[in-house]
């Protein structure tokens, strides 16, 4: 059965450029209403422009759809407010909310500022929680709703220098989980995805063969099915290249201590036991890349 988002309206943050720009055409294409968000900041969120939500509403209505812009910051309460509130106005509901705006401001964590830090955090988890809270309650009256938080591999598994990064990435899950719990009596699902494309991070790092097939084009249809009305709830989506896995967070059957023997000692001594579990695998932030990749190259023949 196709998916489909007639009569839905969603929010799409960062959708100026990149991902967010592939799933707000994506959503447009299969009948939803878009709101265009994007604050037209740097790869670092300073500066902000409207340029590049205006070309993606433009982009949908030459498609036929319906969509607007909005440049709000997602750390700024009252901004995020106002966008829904002109979604509220215009459209009457907001069943969808796909948080994916996101700053870079990697450093090693010794060369850090604190305020870095901050930001980032700011922006990834804050905003992400500033823009689901402004849904929420309309989502609770309609007995409907569909949220998708953006993680990544770097947050998941790890990634040298992007300390910040990684801490608010990771914290996605974590309100991702809560919120399925909480929202789950009004038919909200609450999802994580953890994308790699191609972006100005990986393209030093990875060969051009490689980067041509991280399209953010090849990881929107996993974003419409989490979004979709049979979609899941409490998923965390890896997506790449054309490639989909999930992540699991796991815990070992573990080894219980009792009496004299519960001592550090013997927690040293039990903790092959108290770890293993045969299936596990613990990849690494390109580990995962080049999974996605490899794959994406082998059907291809390459």
């Amino acid at each position: 059965m196709a998916i489909r988002f007639d009569g839905r309206v969603a929010i799409v943050t960062g959708a100026g450029n990149g991902l967010g720009r592939s799933h707000a055409l994506g959503l447009a294409a299969r009948g939803a209403k878009v709101v265009v968000n994007d604050l037209g900041g740097a790869r670092d969120g300073t500066g902000g422009s409207s340029e590049a939500a205006l070309k993606v509403v433009e982009e949908i209505k030459a498609l036929g759809g319906e969509a607007i812009a909005n440049g709000a910051n997602v750390a700024d309460e009252k901004a995020v407010a106002a966008m829904v509130a002109e979604a509220m106005d215009k459209w009457g509901r907001i069943d969808i909310l796909v948080a994916n705006a996101g700053i870079l401001r990697d450093k090693t964590f010794a060369k850090m500022d604190m305020a870095d830090f901050r930001t980032v955090v700011d922006v990834h988890l804050m905003g992400s929680a500033i823009c689901a809270k402004a849904v929420w309650e309309i989502m609770r009256a309609q007995n409907y709703g569909r949220i998708v938080f953006t993680s990544s591999s770097s947050g998941l598994y790890g990634n040298f220098g992007q300390a910040n990064y990684g801490a608010a990435k990771a914290a996605m899950v974590g309100l991702m989980n809560v919120l399925h719990l909480e929202g789950e009596k009004s038919n909200i699902h609450v999802n994580t995805l953890a994308p790699t494309a191609a972006t100005r991070m990986t393209e030093e790092l990875l060969p051009k063969e490689a980067l041509a097939v991280m399209t953010p084009e090849s990881i929107t249809p996993g974003v419409l099915y989490l979004v979709s009305e049979n979609g899941p709830s409490r998923v965390i989506l890896d997506a790449g290249a054309g490639g989909f896995a999930r992540t699991y967070v796991m815990e070992t059957e573990g080894v219980t201590l009792l009496g004299d023997d519960l001592t550090p000692e013997k927690v040293a001594e039990n903790f092959d036991a108290i770890s293993n579990t045969p299936q596990q695998a613990l990849p690494n932030a390109f580990a995962q890349t080049h999974k996605f990749v490899g794959a994406a190259l082998k059907a291809r023949g390459a």
